[in-house]
């Protein structure tokens, strides 16, 4: 480690309220813009015209083209830093280019065709855009927390107020989307276009308020400054690959984004198509989610954090995954009240997994900060195209017939939508909980705390 850091214990002192808060404020118009998309995108195209298969064509572009990029992000992160030059210029890729994701086709405006083709090639390209700068900003935005602190605890609260302010984000989106879908008529496809697009405006708005406020409070990590000034030259991939702990995080952490954006994506297919319940529940019920999730990434700022809490923790909610996953699949529409109860639970067990889950990164990275984004962007390439296949697989057996289907119970139980949020996130669970029992989590160079995050 380089001596300068060695010296200075205010690298392994608790950070403070305000530089938390700041830092997780970054995040925000990447959370409320990624809440849209995975939450309304297919249901947007679908509602357009597009066939199902289409539809999975478009989020697929978005998905390959962000995991592309957060590999060569991470690589160039490692080799220049400058976190926050990378977050802005993401940003403002994110700011402009998300409106034409949801804005209307533009490319088929220029053309003068408005085909199915036409249609699908516009929106890939702009959703390809969209996750480009979206990479640039998650990649940059999450390696900062391993270059703010070298204590391990305060990496678990930023972590856990980053995750804190994903659930704002999301609140934000279906306050939104709440009230555009009740005060707005969605009867043709340009009302249906018009509503979208009022739902990405107000949500770039939203996110570029915050990300004004992470710039203004939240300096350049002195630490990454420090090691690359150093004898320290850059960390070769292979370094990463011959560590055994590399791949149970990669593991972890791929199958935690599974479990929370397939799910997520098929929330509001189920239920619409599968429960039948009214238009306002597909902002209602993602509601419920994550103002739970909210209250836990709060609470779970104020532990004090070992490798074996971490474990604990994951564990607990990828069980109750499992069991709301199968509770899901299983019910039936006369019961569809219940979903407000599964809400609750399963934002309790998104908010447990999502902390620990990224907080598992601090762990592997150590003071290997000459490493760090490249950890976070390889990561997350997995993420993206794993995400990405899994959803293309599953919405090639979904039907555009299922909202005149008949009432009857063997209609619904072996949808897509079922599959997509009962069975697949409980099965990703079981998998992420088994592999973080394998996992040796004892932090051998961090400084560590055994007092509450926040001082």
């Amino acid at each position: 480690m380089d001596s300068t850091m060695g010296d200075d214990d205010s690298y392994s002192k608790s950070v403070g309220r305000w530089s938390v808060f700041y830092y997780g404020s970054g995040h925000m118009l990447n959370d409320i813009t990624s809440a849209c998309w995975f939450t309304y995108l297919l249901l947007f195209l679908m509602d357009i015209g597009l066939s199902p298969r289409d539809a999975a064509v478009v989020m697929l572009s978005g998905q390959v083209a962000d995991g592309l990029a957060t590999i060569f992000a991470g690589e160039l992160i490692d080799r220049f830093g400058h976190f926050k030059v990378w977050h802005l210029a993401g940003s403002i890729l994110v700011a402009i280019s998300f409106s034409s994701v949801f804005g209307g086709c533009i490319p088929c405006n220029i053309f003068g065709s408005h085909s199915l083709t036409m249609e699908t090639i516009g929106y890939s390209v702009f959703a390809a855009i969209f996750n480009v700068g979206w990479a640039a900003t998650q990649v940059s935005h999450m390696s900062m927390i391993n270059c703010i602190t070298l204590d391990s605890t305060s990496r678990v609260v930023l972590a856990s107020c980053r995750n804190a302010f994903t659930m704002v984000a999301n609140l934000s989106l279906y306050a939104v989307a709440g009230i555009v879908f009740t005060t707005t008529s969605s009867n043709t496809h340009d009302d249906i276009e018009n509503q979208y697009r009022w739902i990405a405006y107000l949500s770039i708005a939203v996110g570029c308020c915050f990300v004004g406020i992470f710039h203004l409070g939240t300096r350049e990590p002195r630490l990454k400054a420090n090691a690359s000034a150093g004898n320290h030259a850059r960390i070769p991939w292979d370094y990463w690959f011959k560590k055994v702990l590399y791949y149970q995080v990669a593991l972890v952490y791929v199958l935690t984004r599974l479990v929370v954006n397939v799910s997520q994506a098929y929330l509001a297919f189920y239920v619409i198509n599968d429960l039948r319940m009214s238009q306002s529940a597909k902002a209602l019920v993602p509601a419920v989610i994550y103002v739970c999730s909210f209250f836990v990434s709060v609470v779970l700022q104020e532990i004090a954090w070992t490798g074996r809490r971490l474990k604990a923790y994951y564990s607990a909610g990828g069980i109750l995954w499992v069991l709301c996953g199968a509770v899901i699949f299983l019910l039936p529409r006369n019961m569809s009240w219940f979903v407000y109860v599964l809400s609750i639970f399963i934002g309790v067990a998104n908010a447990l997994m999502m902390v620990t889950g990224v907080s598992m990164q601090s762990i592997l990275v150590g003071e290997d900060l000459n490493g760090c984004a490249f950890v976070c962007g390889s990561l997350s390439f997995l993420d993206k195209i794993s995400c990405g296949l899994t959803l293309y697989i599953l919405q090639s057996y979904q039907t555009t017939s299922s909202k005149s289907e008949g009432d009857l119970a063997t209609d619904v139980y072996a949808s897509v939508s079922r599959f997509g949020l009962g069975l697949v996130p409980a099965f990703c669970s079981l998998v992420g909980v088994a592999t973080t029992y394998s996992m040796n989590l004892h932090p051998q160079n961090l400084k560590s705390t055994m007092v509450p995050l926040l001082e």
